[in-house]
Formats: C-alpha cells, sequence, structure tokens
C-alpha cells in the first residue's frame, strides 16, 4: 500500500466520514485549521523553526537528517496516538501546509502501520484557496431582518428545526453581534478561522440542496473581531430581506430577559466603548440607571441607539424597496416562524 493523493474536493468529502489529521506545528493549527481536524504534528513550533532555518541556510539534505532526529524516537507514540482518534477507522486523511515533507513523512509511517491514508495536494494552502473560492458564488440568501431584540437567532435555531437551510453567522463568529456581543462568551476565533467555518457551513448548504434558500440574519459586515468577506456581503446585501416588524416594547422586554442577567460591568464597560456615538449624557444615564438597577430604563436608551443604527443601515442598501419585504409580528423570536414561510418568496 502507498498513500493515494487526492484534491480538495474528494478530501473534504472523505473528511465527513474519516478523521483528519492536521500535521503542521503547533502554532500552525492554533492560528486556523480545517474545521474538525485533529492536531497532529510532525514538528514543535520551534523544531519546526529549527528545520526550517537549516533548509534555507544549509541544504534541504541536512534539514532532513534534523527532523529525523526530531521524527525518529516518537514513531511508536504517534502510531498509538493515530488509533485513538482512529477508533477503530482505517482511513486516515493527512495535510501539511503545502502538501510536502511533513505530510509524507507521517503518511509513510501510518501507512507502514496498517491504514490507508489519503493526503490533500496542496496541503493546508489548497484548502485556503478553496475557502476563498465558497465566497464568490452566488447563494440564494434570504435574509432576516429586524430591529436589535427580535429574537432573530432565536428564529433561525426554530427554521433549522422545520428543516429549513440555514447559516448562523453568529454562532460562527462566536458573538451576538453589538458592543454586548462577547459579554459571558470565550474569545472570538480569528479571521481566518472564521472564515474556514463560515465556507463549510456554506458548503454544507449546498450539498444539501444547492436551490433552496438559505436563511440568514441580517448582519452588519463586522461581527465583533471578525469580518465577513467582502464577496460574500456583496451577495448578502442584494438578497431578499424578510423584516420582523415587532413593537419596540416586545423587543425590550426580550432584551431585558436576554441581557439583564449578565455582569453589569462587563455592561457598563460595554457602553463605555460606544460612549461617543450614543451621546456622553445618554451613556452616563444609561449606567446611572444600571447602577440603580433599573434594567429597563438603561436598555430603552441603549435599544433606541440600536434601532437607529440598524435603520441607517437598511436605509443605505440599494434597491431596498425590490428587497423589504415587511412581516408585522407581535412575538420576538420562534413564534414567527410560520409567518415567514408562509410569506417567502422562493
Amino acid at each position: 500500500m502507498s498513500a493515494q493523493r487526492i484534491d480538495i474536493e474528494q478530501f473534504l468529502s472523505l473528511a465527513q466520514l474519516h478523521p483528519v489529521l492536521d500535521v503542521r506545528s503547533p502554532g500552525e493549527y492554533k492560528h486556523a485549521h480545517i474545521p474538525g481536524a485533529h492536531s497532529f504534528p510532525l514538528f514543535t513550533d520551534e523544531e519546526r523553526k529549527i528545520v526550517g532555518t537549516t533548509y534555507k541556510q544549509n541544504s534541504r539534505e541536512e534539514a532532513i537528517k534534523i527532523g529525523l532526529d526530531f521524527f525518529g524516537p516518537t514513531l511508536k507514540q504517534r502510531v498509538i496516538e493515530a488509533e485513538r482518534i482512529a477508533k477503530g477507522n482505517k482511513i486516515l486523511l493527512v495535510h501539511c501546509w503545502r502538501g510536502g515533507m511533513r505530510s509524507a513523512a507521517i503518511s509513510w509511517l501510518l501507512d507502514l502501520y496498517g491504514f490507508k491514508i489519503y493526503t490533500l495536494i496542496g496541503g493546508y494552502k489548497a484548502y485556503r484557496n478553496w475557502v476563498l473560492e465558497q465566497f464568490k458564488k452566488n447563494y440564494p440568501f434570504q435574509l432576516i431582518g429586524g430591529y436589535t431584540g427580535s429574537g432573530k437567532t432565536e428564529l433561525l435555531v426554530a427554521l433549522k428545526k422545520e428543516k429549513q437551510l440555514i447559516v448562523d453567522l453568529e454562532e460562527i463568529a462566536g458573538h451576538k453581534g453589538s458592543a454586548f456581543g462577547n459579554i459571558g462568551l470565550p474569545p472570538q476565533p480569528g479571521q481566518e478561522q472564521f472564515e474556514n467555518c463560515l465556507s463549510m457551513a456554506l458548503h454544507g448548504c449546498v450539498q444539501a440542496n444547492a436551490s433552496t434558500p438559505i436563511w440568514l440574519e441580517d448582519e452588519s459586515q463586522r461581527i465583533g473581531t471578525v469580518n465577513i468577506p467582502n464577496e460574500l456581503w456583496n451577495t448578502m446585501r442584494k438578497s431578499s430581506v424578510y423584516f420582523l416588524d415587532i413593537p419596540f416594547e416586545k423587543r425590550l422586554e426580550h432584551i431585558v430577559e436576554e441581557y439583564g442577567q449578565l455582569n453589569r460591568e462587563a455592561i457598563i464597560a460595554a457602553i463605555g466603548r460606544i460612549t461617543k456615538k450614543l451621546g456622553h449624557l445618554q451613556a452616563q444615564q444609561a449606567v446611572d440607571y444600571l447602577q440603580e438597577n433599573n434594567t429597563v430604563a438603561s436598555f430603552t436608551i441603549l435599544l433606541r441607539y440600536y434601532d437607529k443604527l440598524y435603520e441607517k443601515s437598511l436605509q443605505n442598501r440599494e434597491g431596498l424597496e425590490k428587497l423589504l419585504t415587511a412581516i408585522p409580528a407581535d412575538q420576538t423570536g420562534a413564534a414567527n416562524v410560520a409567518a415567514l414561510l408562509s410569506i417567502k418568496q422562493v
């Protein structure tokens, strides 16, 4: 047997069934990786640096010899680790940065041991090229619009239960999309990892049904510290928007319920980040109300601020009158599934 080299489409197809081993260094993997791949580094970050320096300053042959010094004593442990990851699976997928010596070394060992090995032609670099190509496609998006507090995320979840195709941008970004959107959440992924996960979500929808509409929230291009790629953003801006027209009071109730129990100091810090746009007087009033435990009054100020922002975002959209469909509603979130599905244009 010997490892079989396959292209990115074949690789991703098989990755749905078999484990993927990313043999790049831990630092490379931590920066960004194929979602679901296991870190299986040939070298530590320091070892990779030494081998790379030797390759540049001396020769390929000398670099390989040094690499073998690092690799050789670990052979048995790597086989044991591969078995642990495989959990009885006899097929493993392997990739490095460009499909070169690192993936070849691991593939040789695991193939010798008895695994069927597939390696990615072009490595992670080929995968990144594939990722960027996904954002250029013309997806059949349908956007869920509505002012802050409309329960758009809950509605997306409910749509998924109805077997609709969805992409939850905020979940992928690890952020709820406002100055308050990271409170109580783990750190966001980096931009590259966000793009990797987003491309896979889009690819999954197309695989499920290429012609069926895909539901997304009508987001800002920036979600916390990450950005929706420009090509994809342009597609979103040309897509139909189904605007949930929900009374202010209902949305305020929803926001108070969702954010009212969060850490007060974190909320005050978030208000500080939007003070310049909100206005110093209103920002101070919002903080004062919070400190008096008057969450409703504080969030009323903040909700009116975000309503103005979203209104401005809507009005800046070309051809809005053709794209926008208003859906009157007196409840937030999942209660609007039936109305949305009955009015949408496919």
